[in-house]
């Protein structure tokens, strides 16, 4: 019989290629910040320097593998406001701004992670699987998440889910990293398309109640060769589909990484309208250029 090892059942647990990105994106932020001397170098577009950036990466990633063993772990109450103050609390409280030890934990953090969800799905098969959410928590949920839910930040989780925003995270403030050391970025259209199960997961937590305000509209959204969902606002309240709507009122087509950038507030909406990497139409094609703007980025 051939032999099973940690990849082959991270592979079971995780969508495909999911896995292989969390370990590879680990290493190329590990790579961004290897040599660098100076972590006070600013970040384009943040409050943070470098040194916060990657030890706010390092704390994050080691959360995120305390999440995936089953340990809770409180910060903020997942509202884009708290989640901010427990950033600042996190980072006052660890102090290590040094290039070279955060790049190390970064990537066993990310490591650590995947090492919890193989050992979530052999103690699941053996029926020890780790104290996290379990069926009867939730009961309006029990079908989806059962054994496999862990408690997070912005509500219970699949560890399918959990791996997405691991994912999504590290892109976001590898990319910020990269632009702030003149390096090149770690997105690409593989790794934005594994992203896009925590975006559908998060985005009626984050929906700006002030933009939406009233809207009512469907919109269809295409990523260029991948994925394709629904969004729709009913008075300001967003929910989110595998599957477009029939009838959508805009249809978005855009490319991943694109699409991945914006979600996550790192570029301007009308920048990408205006290079082709957004397009819109249908009957209201005008809330195309709305769409960004109706998400607060986690």
């Amino acid at each position: 019989m051939e032999a099973v090892g940690p990849r082959d059942v991270v592979r079971d647990v995780l969508p495909e290629g999911l896995g292989d990105a969390i370990r590879a994106t680990a290493r190329e932020i590990a790579g961004v910040l290897d040599g660098v001397d100076d972590t006070s170098v600013p970040v384009p577009g943040s409050r943070w320097a470098v040194g916060e950036s990657a030890a706010h990466l390092a704390y994050a990633n080691e959360l995120m593998a305390d999440l995936a063993v089953g340990r809770e772990r409180g910060h903020g109450d997942g509202t884009p406001q708290s989640l901010a103050g427990a950033n600042e609390r996190a980072l006052a409280a660890f102090p290590e701004r040094a290039a070279g030890p955060l790049a190390a934990m970064i990537v066993a953090q990310a490591d650590r992670f995947l090492a919890a969800v193989a050992e979530s799905r052999a103690g699941a098969e053996s029926g020890t699987a780790a104290d996290g959410l379990r069926g009867g928590d939730h009961p309006a949920e029990d079908a989806v998440l059962a054994d496999d839910a862990v408690r997070t930040p912005l509500g219970p989780m699949s560890r399918a889910v959990l791996g997405s925003y691991l994912l999504t995270h590290m892109l976001g403030h590898g990319y910020d990293l990269a632009r702030a050391l003149g390096r090149p970025h770690m997105v690409d259209r593989t790794r934005a398309g594994l992203c896009v199960p925590f975006l559908l997961t998060v985005m009626p937590l984050v929906a700006n109640r002030a933009a939406a305000d009233t809207l009512t509209a469907g919109y269809a959204v295409r990523l260029w060769g991948g994925d394709s969902f629904g969004v729709v606002f009913s008075d300001g309240v967003a929910v989110t589909a595998r599957r477009p709507p029939d009838r959508p009122d805009c249809t978005l087509l855009i490319e991943p990484v694109t699409f991945l950038l914006m979600a996550l507030g790192r570029i301007p909406t009308w920048g990408a309208l205006a290079r082709g990497r957004v397009l819109a139409w249908g009957r209201k094609p005008w809330l195309g250029a709305r769409f960004p703007t109706l998400f607060t980025a986690p």
